[in-house]
């Protein structure tokens, strides 16, 4: 019997049932012979890892289910030992958290991100089964941490910034802040094996410096509230190693700025008693405005509730105070594991917030199109900072730190993001991508009929918002694609002077079975996103005495300019309505259209009808058009004023101006615009020439 083990079932004892103990025992000793033979890469037997798992598990007080799963983690993986065999010795519960910390085999060719990503995917869902299952998963990955050293550095670096980028923003998503700081710490010893040393020692002597002054402001605290009788633990807080090296990089501060900041924290009876302590404290040392912040009131996402404020002190030191209840100090060091640790009812909020966070991440999961969208919409959402906005009833909403009023519409429910038109905030109208402020009133105006705009991609923050988004412009463009593909193919056999609905029914089937598509509408998408030529789709679809038969194409396809996603307009050579244009099928593009002159579309192209193909435009266009021109004008006050004049005067938008000097006296202005059509262009061209001091207005071409 392993003295480790004897170790831990004595600490067991102090809060679990004897036939409790009896089983974790039992799932070691199974543990133990499936490991036989196997070892660790510093040589030590494998099973003191699953025991040391286990042991971290244990000072969370979690319950002997957890206990044997972690015994038993690494059983399916490395032993061939089924989950169906655990379930029948150890039940199905255990059985179940097992198979969610495990890996799955690695199939087909898949990438290593892509094996990464679909681990942490099934993971994730196995977790919004039964929260157990990321706690085993954190407690593994803090022990792999723990011995990372005998790994090649390359290893170690991979390994730590996954648990930097997922693991460590995990168990700060569920207030498990006692694992975090060591993930985090231990991270920054792998990424960084320099810098880490210097900054611990650097952190030792300021200790040192300190000890006097720190045990000064303590005492004042305690003295202070003893005089108000109340009764609290006064502890000094420290700053863990990663949190240092983050402030200096991310506000430019040094090393001795950071460490001037003193730290306490006050642990009091009751939340009634948390305020009379911030009283109190106030009454000592002078608050510093704005530095007040009532996580109680309003906690943060992860359920973490405390008072937070920054002093003026002796000597004008900053001193930062956390004034929290026991309960509230609990929840802040272990997070959802305090509701094993604590079972009292003091984690209600933090049960509530968790189950909260895992209901989104089902509804991700529902919505991502694979395992790496599915996770990177994870790593979005496991975000450090919150903002608190009130909706127009009086509802708060936390959202992460930069959000806009389109997060906050799809927060509220997707069918309010998807129809969202416009946003007040504090009453009065703002721009949706605004990045919305804690205290504000958010309202979302909407109206019946309308989309989401690819645009909101370019600033909105949230998962939700984006997964949203993109699976509604993924929609569209389906169905836009299939509009395309059916015009294009019907334009390919009108050279054989039939159509599409003409076709015979059997024949398509044959040409959907030897294409390997599903139905019609996926062979119509496929062609009206470029990724195959329609002629040569039509050729397939005709009766072997006709393919010969065709005839000059005389038909132009015809271009509204509300085609939507699958059609766009070349950066390189902008064709406006009234230029003669030429089609280009480009994959997963659609038709991307160029004017017939453009230097971008070489010979080979031109003179391939599979790739390339007339256009003419339609004679109802609604819609504006980008244009660039190039003015060569006298470097003189007020020309820019001029020229902007006579484009407002035009009817038109500037949407971008750039000003090279040529010389002393004259300069290049290149201005991009949206305009109607090439008539509507030609006369902003003829109004800006006219102007004193422009000498040269030209169409910018490819």
């Amino acid at each position: 019997m392993s003295a480790g083990l004897d170790v831990l079932c004595q600490h067991l004892s102090s809060y679990l049932a004897p036939e409790q103990i009896a089983e974790v025992r039992a799932a070691y000793q199974f543990a133990d012979q499936a490991h036989q033979g196997q070892s660790r890469r510093d040589g030590t037997p494998y099973i003191t890892h699953p025991l040391a798992v286990a042991d971290i598990l244990s000072k969370m007080h979690m319950d002997h289910q957890s206990l044997m799963a972690a015994m038993l983690h690494d059983v399916i993986e490395d032993t061939g030992i089924s989950k169906d065999e655990l379930s029948k010795l150890f039940g199905q519960e255990v059985a179940e958290l097992v198979d969610g910390v495990t890996k799955l085999e690695k199939v087909g060719h898949i990438s290593k991100a892509e094996a990464q990503a679909e681990n942490l995917r099934k993971m994730m869902l196995a977790m919004t089964q039964d929260i157990r299952v990321i706690i085993v998963k954190l407690a593994d990955r803090l022990h792999n941490m723990r011995t990372l050293h005998v790994l090649k550095p390359e290893k170690r670096r991979r390994i730590a910034q996954e648990t930097l980028d997922i693991y460590a923003p995990l168990a700060n998503r569920l207030g498990m802040n006692t694992v975090r700081v060591e993930l985090e710490d231990l991270c920054f010893y792998a990424l960084f094996p320099m810098r880490a040393p210097l900054i611990q020692k650097a952190v030792k002597v300021a200790h040192g410096n300190r000890k006097e002054l720190v045990y000064t402001i303590q005492e004042a605290i305690k003295k202070r509230l003893a005089e108000e009788g109340i009764n609290a633990r006064v502890i000094g807080r420290e700053k863990h190693l990663y949190s240092i090296y983050q402030k200096m990089k991310e506000k430019h501060k040094s090393f001795n700025e950071i460490m001037d900041v003193y730290g306490f924290r006050i642990i009091v009876d009751s939340v009634d008693t948390c305020y009379r302590t911030l009283g109190a404290t106030h009454n000592l040392y002078k608050p510093i405005p704005g530095k007040f912040k009532d996580y109680i009131a309003i906690p943060k996402a992860n359920g973490y509730q405390s008072l937070h404020s920054v002093l003026k002190g002796q000597r004008g030191v900053p001193i930062e105070i956390q004034i929290r209840t026991e309960a509230m100090e609990a929840m802040a060091n272990n997070g959802i594991a305090a509701h094993w640790l604590y079972k009292d009812g003091f984690t209600n909020t933090s049960q509530a917030r968790a189950r909260e966070w895992m209901s989104s991440l089902l509804e991700l999961q529902k919505t991502a199109g694979n395992s790496l969208d599915f996770i990177e919409n994870v790593k979005i959402d496991l975000f450090p900072d919150e903002v608190y906005v009130f909706t127009p009833k009086g509802r708060i909403l936390t959202l992460p730190k930069g959000a806009t009023p389109v997060d906050f519409a799809y927060a509220v429910h997707s069918d309010i993001g998807n129809s969202c038109i416009a946003a007040k905030v504090d009453s009065r109208l703002a721009p949706l991508s605004l990045i919305l402020e804690t205290g504000q009133t958010v309202e979302i105006v909407t109206a019946p009929g309308v989309s989401p705009n690819p645009h909101w991609l370019n600033f909105v923050i949230t998962s939700k918002a984006r997964t949203n988004i993109r699976n509604f412009l993924k929609d569209q463009q389906i169905t836009q694609s299939v509009e395309l593909g059916q015009r294009l193919l019907d334009r390919a056999l009108s050279a054989y002077g039939t159509r599409l609905n003409q076709v015979n029914r059997h024949l398509i089937q044959q040409v959907l079975t030897e294409l390997n598509f599903a139905n019609l509408d996926a062979l119509l998408e496929d062609i009206g996103l470029g990724n195959r030529a329609p002629q040569l789709v039509a050729r397939r679809l005709l009766p072997e005495d006709t393919k010969e038969q065709a005839r000059p194409q005389t038909r132009h396809l015809a271009i509204s300019g509300t085609e939507g996603l699958v059609v766009s307009y070349a950066r390189c050579c902008r064709p406006l309505p009234g230029d003669s244009i030429i089609g280009h099928l480009s994959a997963g593009r659609g038709i991307v259209i160029h004017r017939d002159v453009c230097n971008n579309l070489v010979s080979e192209l031109r003179d391939n009808p599979d790739k390339c193909m007339p256009l003419q435009w339609s004679k109802d266009i609604s819609r504006e058009f980008q244009s660039e021109l190039r003015i060569e004008l006298a470097n003189q006050r007020g020309m820019l004023a001029e020229i902007a004049r006579e484009v407002t005067i035009s009817e038109a938008n500037i949407e971008g101006i750039h000003m090279q000097e040529k010389g002393s006296h004259h300069a290049v202005l290149s201005m991009s615009l949206t305009v109607k059509n090439r008539i509507h262009l030609a006369q902003i061209i003829k109004r800006i020439r006219i102007l004193t001091g422009v000498e040269k207005v030209t169409r910018v071409r490819a």
